[in-house]
């Protein structure tokens, strides 16, 4: 797991640089590129969007644990982030902590309501499949 290290000199930006060559990256689905690119980055770089790339785009390569991290990291930065909330939420799911998944969405109604809230109607929609995936696998 990486976490960053600051050696000694200015310390790091608050401000977001244009992550628009590290999100095209992301959505061709070059995961971990862009995980090389955003570990770089956070070590100059303190902002809750930089820190929640950094979890999908672990959580997509399946290093949960890492993700888990940079997803906690962002929410420390910034505990209202609602791509952080959801993101985290469905790496919640992905886990099996479905109690987890579900404060997230508690937490996402509170801050954007359940109208127009495109972190809440995502994350809302991963439960219903997770649900509907374990009554299939009961099923079975």
């Amino acid at each position: 797991m990486h976490l960053s290290a600051h050696a000694a000199g200015a310390p790091p930006s608050s401000d977001l640089p244009d992550l628009a060559a590290v999100r095209a990256r992301i959505y061709s689905g070059e995961f971990a590129r862009a995980v090389n690119e955003l570990l770089a980055l956070a070590d100059t770089v303190r902002h809750a969007e930089v820190y929640n790339l950094l979890g999908y785009s672990l959580r997509q390569l399946k290093r949960f644990d890492e993700a888990a991290h940079w997803y906690r990291e962002a929410l420390l930065y910034d505990p209202e982030h609602r791509p952080a909330l959801e993101y985290q939420g469905e790496l919640f799911i992905a886990v099996g902590d479905i109690a987890g998944a579900r404060k997230n969405l508690r937490y996402l109604e509170l801050l954007c309501g359940t109208k127009g809230c495109a972190e809440y109607d995502q994350l809302k929609k991963a439960l219903g499949e997770a649900r509907h995936e374990a009554s299939v696998s009961e099923e079975k």
